[in-house]
């Protein structure tokens, strides 16, 4: 299996692609950002076709809320949410790269075995050990991502010695275990986990230091859209926040910051499109 994060059917990109956005499919009723507005198989399936068409090279589908504060879900519900999206897609756009948001070792194998090609784990396999299995078996693409506990209280009283540190080490860690146990390691990308388990200074030093995680040589993905790092900086609701997350994507990436996890993907391509247009040199490598 060819490592998902530069080729696949569909959109696939190649090495030389200036950058790669990730479009958001929430299927929750509780989304911290959109309020359920895509809960159920023919809105989902829309918005994610809706998705493809403004130029998205993944769809990340989510059956499971992560906003801070939000309440686990089984296994069995969040495939109840996931599978009629998913198979629409398989039938109405057979080329999309479709990625799953998921913890649940089950909904990950029921997922991949539907077509899906990336796991987007917010828990680094630690929620449901059996998440490893399953990655080691179909050797996915996948998303490492720092969080600091589980969604319900991760945002109660987030505290570190030194954040830029511990997320180093964190992916040290865990790139060193997901590899002995037997995931290729160019199917791995990495997220620093904004907003999980984290204050506003702990996201800003995370922010002015990619090259922390960029040292790795792994694909970096970083999920900022609408996020509240916004409303703490700036004093925006969610819906006022799509200019500051265009400004931050376009920042980002000229920092090294290749994919870009958004809501909206023409805003987003657009911002992009003028960072790579205006950039001195190269654009920045993968």
């Amino acid at each position: 299996m060819d490592a998902p994060w530069l080729v696949r059917g569909g959109r696939a990109l190649t090495a030389s692609a200036p950058f790669g956005v990730m479009g958001i499919v929430n299927l929750t009723p509780d989304s911290f950002y959109d309020g359920g507005a895509h809960a159920g198989p023919h809105a989902g399936l829309t918005h994610a076709l809706h998705l493809l068409d403004q130029g998205a090279d993944i769809l990340d589908l989510g059956a499971e809320s992560s906003r801070p504060g939000a309440a686990a879900l089984e296994p069995a519900e969040e495939l109840e949410r996931l599978l009629p999206v998913l198979t629409g897609l398989r039938q109405r756009a057979s080329g999309a790269v479709i990625s799953v948001d998921t913890y649940h070792a089950a909904t990950a194998a029921a997922a991949l075995e539907q077509g899906a090609a990336i796991i987007n784990d917010i828990s680094a396999c630690a929620f449901d050990p059996g998440l490893l299995d399953v990655l080691v078996q179909y050797k996915p693409g996948y998303v490492l991502m720092h969080s600091q506990g589980r969604p319900d209280r991760m945002q109660r009283d987030p505290r570190y010695d030194d954040v830029r540190r511990e997320v180093l080490e964190f992916f040290e860690r865990e790139l060193a275990r997901l590899t002995a146990a037997g995931l290729p390691e160019d199917h791995i990308a990495l997220d620093p986990g904004i907003g999980f388990g984290k204050t506003l200074e702990h996201n800003l030093a995370l922010l002015s230091h990619p090259e922390d995680w960029l040292g790795f040589g792994r694909p970096v993905l970083m999920g900022l859209s609408m996020k509240s790092v916004f409303g703490g900086l700036l004093g925006l609701s969610p819906s006022q926040r799509g200019a500051a997350t265009q400004t931050a994507t376009a920042l980002l990436w000229s920092r090294g910051v290749f994919w870009h996890r958004v809501h909206d993907v023409a805003a987003a391509r657009q911002s992009l499109a003028l960072a790579a247009a205006f950039a001195p040199h190269a654009s920045p490598a993968d």
